[in-house]
């Protein structure tokens, strides 16, 4: 799969989830779970979580937590095949180069896949290099081609962490997208204590270039350490479960029903400790995605 640099990312107490009526860590991924919903989250029923989705022998790792939108590369559409039933494909494009023939080859082959939700088109494109045309022009083909299928990109923030931008970036008429993810990344090593409020700044920020609330897609930081830094230095540590459950709750605070929820990342980039390194982020995680509220 591609390198995602994306993955560079109160209104509750901090409460502790509980799983009722299962005696094992594994009863939370059963069936009939029944949680007690002590902490806000982001309603949805779609999750996706990116990078090293599959076994050696093609099994669906992250649907054990209840992720239930497999990370698809747009090349190996066996991999799609092979879903099992209730997961769908969000297909990895990484274009930006406009609707050549090699884009409307790639993506015509996914035309009337009953299991393909979209295209993650592209991540954190900068404007200068990814011009919004050239978005564009792939967004309509999409939509022109593959009745159904929503297009999604992570924005890149054009400012810092501290005072995000979007200004001069794109929107939804420029870029004909569906769906944009914002991926504030508050837990870092530079800090005392993890910039919760980063993430309402993202997302006003998103909205003041046009962007509706309906088309933002949370991602929630999973991930930490290896060997890139932060825009002050620093580096990005894995949270706690408990810091995990704020992040969460100050994502329900401002979308409070995405289209679907995007945590980065299930599988290490770069040297990092991602959500399949972390027993106690993955229970935060089975239980959220397993929520009978939905």
């Amino acid at each position: 799969m591609t390198v995602r640099p994306s993955a560079k990312l109160a209104l509750t107490s901090l409460g502790v989830l509980t799983i009722v009526g299962c005696s094992t860590a594994t009863g939370a991924h059963d069936t009939g779970t029944v949680i007690a919903r002590t902490t806000s989250w982001p309603l949805t029923s779609l999750h996706y979580t990116p990078n090293n989705n599959f076994s050696q022998s093609g099994q669906y790792l992250p649907r054990a937590d209840g992720f239930n939108l497999a990370d698809i590369d747009a090349h190996a559409k066996a991999e799609m095949d092979r879903l099992p039933t209730g997961v769908r494909g969000l297909v990895f494009l990484g274009d930006c180069g406009g609707a050549t023939a090699s884009f409307r080859s790639t993506v015509d082959a996914f035309t009337h896949d009953p299991k393909l939700f979209g295209f993650y088109v592209i991540d954190e494109p900068a404007p200068s290099s990814c011009p919004a045309a050239n978005l564009l022009a792939e967004d309509d083909w999409i939509h022109a081609h593959v009745p159904g299928a929503l297009t999604f990109a992570i924005l890149q923030n054009l400012g810092h962490a501290t005072s995000p931008t979007y200004a001069g970036s794109y929107t939804p008429r420029n870029s004909g997208l569906n769906l944009i993810g914002l991926d504030p990344y508050p837990v870092r090593s530079e800090l005392s204590s993890p910039d919760y409020t980063e993430i309402a700044r993202y997302v006003r920020m998103a909205e003041a270039s046009g962007w509706p609330q309906a088309s933002i897609v949370p991602v929630y930081q999973a991930f930490g350490g290896g060997s890139s830094f932060d825009d002050a230095t620093g580096h990005w540590v894995l949270p706690t479960a408990v810091q995990e459950r704020q992040l969460l709750a100050d994502w329900e605070a401002v979308v409070p029903h995405p289209k679907f929820d995007f945590t980065y990342s299930w599988g290490s980039q770069d040297r990092d400790r991602a959500l399949d390194q972390s027993a106690a982020l993955e229970a935060v995680f089975a239980a959220k995605n397993a929520d009978p509220k939905l």
